[in-house]
């Protein structure tokens, strides 16, 4: 059968079979859904655990011997198997394909792969496992759910948090869900079970480089282009990477766009951001920021700014990231641009 990760467990709980697979580039979710088969092994008396990693020259007649020897002591084994190009190659497959066909009594075998795309999925060596045991492909939890995805786990480890929370992690570690789920565990620590709020949030995944990210949003917010520039340039000399940077810029120039957006269509700018849940404490910086760029238009020229800057720093355009995050921070500041602002439809 096939399943995802999130109903694995009520699959374990009906019964235990004879082959698991498991598949996916999401490490988080990869290593749970094993720790929840080896967990359920372990439970029904598979005392022995044995671990082989396909390389090249990987014996596989010597792993269907493995799988058919008896134990020295009559134990039941679970035998784990970690392809992690998701390639077995000809002899592979057909080395499983053969396990499939006859699984041995009191042997349990979970094999752990890369990636699957659509092709390798419908081998014949995936099938065979399949109809033998259990398929659990592993896929990215896609960015518009992250938040609910975040807001789960939080909920799971006894922590309280409001949308505006979960959604704060989300964008912080932009789809990397091992890094996501550290967060959580750091706020656990920190402030323990029970409500948190945005501003917990806010303290915990913020470390000394991302507070000055904080700063140089503040700075720019206020029109305060030379230390806003300062602070930037104080960020490139640490190292600080680009997307961070960018992460924090991304998510004021967004707010603004939809403040500037609902004042330019009858909306008051205090009921505006208090339906945008912008802090009292930030309102002053907002309302100069809106002040200097009132059209929507701005904001939307200079999100496409900060893709541009975004696509140069992950390698996928050609620039120079810095150059364009210095020009960037300097027209959210208000300062005088050398060039123009792009223009948007």
């Amino acid at each position: 059968m096939k399943t995802g990760p999130e109903k694995l467990k009520t699959v374990l709980d009906k019964e235990l079979a004879p082959i698991y697979l498991i598949a996916g580039d999401q490490p988080l979710l990869v290593t749970e859904a094993a720790e929840l088969v080896r967990a359920k092994a372990r439970d029904e008396g598979y005392g022995a655990r044995e671990i082989h990693v396909v390389e090249r020259g990987f014996d596989w007649q010597a792993l269907q011997a493995d799988m058919s020897n008896l134990s020295l002591f009559a134990e039941r084994r679970l035998i784990e198997l970690r392809i992690p190009t998701a390639k077995p190659g000809t002899d592979g497959s057909k080395a499983l394909v053969a396990i499939a066909e006859s699984p041995p009594e009191d042997v349990l075998l979970l094999v752990i792969a890369g990636h699957m795309d659509g092709k390798t999925s419908n081998t014949k060596w995936v099938k065979s496992l399949a109809k033998a045991g259990v398929f659990v492909p592993v896929g990215d939890v896609p960015p518009a759910r992250l938040p609910q995805w975040v807001q789960r786990r939080m909920r799971d480890r006894g922590l309280q948090a409001p949308a505006g929370a979960a959604r704060l992690i989300a964008e912080r570690c932009e789809g990397n869900l091992l890094a996501a789920d550290q967060e959580i565990e750091k706020l656990l620590l920190i402030n323990g079970p029970g409500k948190v709020d945005e501003a917990a949030v806010m303290q915990s995944v913020a470390d000394s480089a991302r507070f000055d990210v904080f700063q140089l949003t503040d700075a720019a917010l206020v029109g305060d282009s030379v230390r806003a520039i300062r602070i930037l340039n104080g960020l490139f000399a640490e190292g600080v990477a680009a997307p961070l940077i960018l992460w924090a810029l991304d998510r004021e120039l967004r707010t603004l766009a939809r403040l500037a957006w609902h004042t330019n269509h009858g909306a008051s700018l205090g009921d505006a951001m208090a339906q945008a849940r912008v802090w009292s404490s930030r309102r002053a910086l907002v309302r100069k920021a809106l002040d200097r760029h009132r059209h929507p238009q701005t904001f939307t020229a200079l999100l496409a700014m900060a893709g541009r800057a975004d696509r140069i720093a992950k390698g996928v355009e050609f620039g120079d990231a810095e150059a364009e995050l210095t020009w960037l921070v300097a027209a959210l500041a208000g300062a005088r641009l050398p060039r123009p602002l792009p223009e948007v439809a």
